[in-house]
This record gives C-alpha cells, sequence and structure tokens, in this order.
C-alpha cells in the first residue's frame, strides 16, 4: 500500500512536467494530455514489476512523445482521407517529429504551460480547470468540489477548454507584456486553488499533500522572480508560506488533524513565516491593496501570536471586512462570521452564518455545518452543536476531517 502511494504521488508530480515537456515540443495540447495519461498508465503497469527507472521523467517522457507521435500520424492519415482531391486542404499544421525525436523535460515549462492554459480564448472558470488539471494534477471530482459544481458539469468544461485551446492556435511560451498581465490573475487564482488542495484535501486519506502545496509555492517563487512589484503575486506567495509554516504541527503521528487553536506553535516553521511577514509586509507598503494581500495579512497575524490567546481578533475582524469588498466567496464570508464571533461573542457569528444558509454554492457544504457546530458550542448549545458536527461529518469526504468531526460531535454526548 505504501510503495503504491508513493508511485502514485511520484506519478502525480511528474504528469505536468511531462504534459508541458510534450506541449512545447508537440504543440497540440488535447493530443499530448491524452498520449501522457497513456504513458502514466504504463508506469502504472510496468514499473511495479520492472522497477522504478533511474530518470522516471524521462522515461515518461519518451512513451509521451511515442503516443504523441503515433496519434498525429494517425491524425494526419485520417485527414488525408477525408479531405477531398478537388480541395487539397493543406495538412502540414500537424507536425509529426522524427521517431527518435525525444523532447527534453524541462522543469520550468510547467510555469509556461500553466500560462498557456489560462490563454484568453477561454472563460476565467475554464481556464482555472483546465490549469488545475494539467498543471495541478488534480482529478475532476476534486476540481467540480473546488468549483463546489457537480463533476459531470465539470468534466464538460475541461474537454471544452481542450478544444478551444487548441481551435486557438495557442502557443507555448510565456506571453509577452500585456498579455502577460491580462492572464495573470487567473495565474493567481489557479495557484491559489492548487495549494488549497494540498493544504487540506478535498477526498481521502490525508488531510494534506504536501507535494502540491510545494508545487504551488515553486511556481509562484517563479512568478514573483518575474513580476516581484506586484503586490498580488508577492501577497499570494506570502499566504502560501505562512499557512504552509504551520504543516509540520497540524497532524498528529498517525495523521490525525489538530486544530489551529491546539497546535503546537514551536513546530511551526518559522524561516517560513519570517520570510512570509517580509513579503506581505513589503507588498502593503509598495502596492494598491488586493485579496491575496489582505489574507496574508490575516495569515500574518496568526503567525505571529505566539499562544491562541494572545491572537489579534479584533484586527483579523477588521481585515475581513475590508477583504470582503474584494471577494464574494462564501468561504471569506464564512470565516468573517468566525471573527466576529470571535470579537463579539457566538451568537454574533452565529447571525452571520444565517445569511449564508441560502447560499447555493454552500449547500451540502461540510464546512458551514462545521463553523456552526463550533459556534453553537462556544455558545453552550451542546446538542446542537453535536449535530451540526454530525452533520459535517457526513457531508465531507476528507477521512481526517469527518474523524476530527465524529470526534468533537462524541466529546458532547
Amino acid at each position: 500500500m505504501r510503495l503504491r502511494r508513493e508511485l502514485e504521488d511520484l506519478l502525480r508530480e511528474l504528469a505536468p512536467q511531462v504534459l508541458a515537456a510534450c506541449v512545447r515540443h508537440h504543440g497540440h495540447f488535447d493530443i499530448c494530455e491524452e498520449a501522457v495519461q497513456e504513458a502514466l498508465w504504463a508506469a502504472v503497469r510496468q514499473w511495479p514489476r520492472d522497477g522504478v527507472p533511474d530518470d522516471p521523467r524521462a522515461w515518461l517522457v519518451r512513451v509521451a512523445s511515442r503516443r504523441t507521435t503515433d496519434h498525429l500520424r494517425s491524425e494526419r492519415a485520417r485527414r488525408r482521407r477525408e479531405v477531398s482531391v478537388a480541395t487539397r486542404r493543406p495538412v502540414d499544421e500537424w507536425v509529426v517529429p522524427p521517431a527518435d525525436a525525444v523532447p527534453e523535460a524541462r522543469h520550468d515549462d510547467t510555469l509556461i504551460l500553466l500560462f498557456l492554459c489560462c490563454h484568453p480564448a477561454l472563460s476565467r472558470a475554464s481556464q482555472i480547470a483546465l490549469t488545475l488539471r494539467a498543471v495541478g494534477g488534480l482529478t475532476t471530482a476534486q476540481i467540480a468540489s473546488a468549483f463546489l459544481v457537480p463533476e459531470s458539469t465539470m468534466a464538460q468544461r475541461i474537454s471544452r477548454a481542450k478544444r478551444s485551446i487548441r481551435a486557438a492556435g495557442a502557443e507555448f511560451r510565456i506571453p509577452p507584456g500585456p498579455e502577460l498581465v491580462d492572464r495573470l490573475d487567473a495565474v493567481l487564482h489557479v495557484l491559489y486553488l492548487i495549494f488549497n488542495e494540498g493544504y487540506t484535501t478535498s477526498s481521502g486519506t490525508r488531510l494534506q499533500r504536501a507535494e502540491l502545496t510545494g508545487e504551488a509555492i515553486r511556481l509562484t517563487r517563479v512568478l514573483y522572480r518575474m513580476l516581484s512589484d506586484d503586490g498580488e503575486v508577492a501577497g499570494l506567495l506570502a499566504l502560501m508560506l505562512l499557512n504552509e509554516a504551520r504543516r509540520p504541527a497540524r497532524t498528529t503521528a498517525d495523521g490525525a488533524l489538530v486544530p489551529l487553536a491546539e497546535q503546537d506553535r514551536d513546530r511551526w516553521d518559522r524561516d517560513a513565516i519570517v520570510e512570509g511577514l517580509r513579503l506581505v509586509s513589503t507588498a502593503l507598503s509598495n502596492s494598491s491593496l488586493g485579496p491575496y494581500q489582505l489574507q496574508a495579512a490575516i495569515a500574518a497575524v496568526h503567525a505571529e501570536a505566539r499562544r491562541p490567546e494572545e491572537t489579534d481578533w479584533a484586527q483579523i475582524l477588521a481585515l475581513y471586512r475590508v477583504l470582503e469588498r474584494f471577494s464574494d466567496s462564501p468561504m471569506v464570508a464564512l470565516n468573517h462570521a468566525v471573527a466576529t464571533s470571535m470579537v463579539r461573542g457566538p451568537r454574533a457569528g452565529l447571525e452571520q452564518l444565517r445569511v449564508l444558509d441560502s447560499d447555493p454554492r454552500l449547500a451540502g457544504h461540510h464546512r458551514l455545518a462545521a463553523a456552526r457546530a463550533h459556534l453553537l458550542e462556544m455558545a453552550g448549545d451542546r446538542a446542537g452543536a453535536r449535530e451540526q458536527y454530525r452533520v459535517a461529518a457526513r457531508e465531507t469526504t476528507s477521512i481526517p476531517e469527518r474523524d476530527y468531526l465524529r470526534a468533537r460531535a462524541e466529546r458532547l454526548t
């Protein structure tokens, strides 16, 4: 079981790099993605039997490249059969490299792939969904959960996005000046969602996936080196670092969830906190305000508190009030309600949560029930809190969160 998980983690990490290498060499995003999936499946079948190659990324690139070449030759033959002799439409756009031409895998091609997925021919939602699939390595179900939409809806959106990328003739390169700025919001949102999925995994047996948070931080660092004067890029990197600093203390040795108030803060990564605090301070001082900077500022207040009771909740509440002017996210509103309860009492927070009951984006989402349970417990309503913890436990697809919520409910019996 452990070997299988390690293999899955390795393939998940390598998949975006292999796809980027193939797209750079061959073009044709949709065909390359299909070829990469075939290469990954070949690895799943062969590596447990034959052993992991010395250079697994090169092996995957080689297999995916051959599959891509096969697909392109097949497609070219099909088009030649279908093209009328009278019209003679050219087929030179289907470039088929020599069989022994294997693209070199460049690790930072992943960032170029990210900008490619954020092509202006796509809607914002499609840009984000496609990038999460191709760059983040998330499953369609995980992306659907992040967007709070059905899995079938998300599958259709991703398929349309790949077709649109092909039809637009998108090039595999970092876009020039103004075009880069136009795509930046979508790129930042994608990196944010990739990090969030790694920080608190939406389903499965693990609370967090370090390979996703690590890749999100790596890509954001690359972007920050390109655009160090952009406050929102700096703010996003700061937010990631300040949250990732808590990772060593977020679970017990057996993987059980440890809530923020109960974490051993001596285990937090102080180097990451220092870097994050510096970044957010510089961003807030030198650029116009934005949502990532505000979220980083909230994370900074938590990071600066050596003990839970030292947390400046009044400052956090003030920051959430400003953040809501930039974002209509129901999660921001939910966290605002929790901050309100810490300053003005749980009843005030519960009153804010009632507004979210009618928000369809939170229908059936466990975080609303979990937040309500927490505030009811603070208010002394043990029976109400117990019921809401149970509701939240039924709704989550994360096993560590489910176990934690069930344990909270049991403590109130």
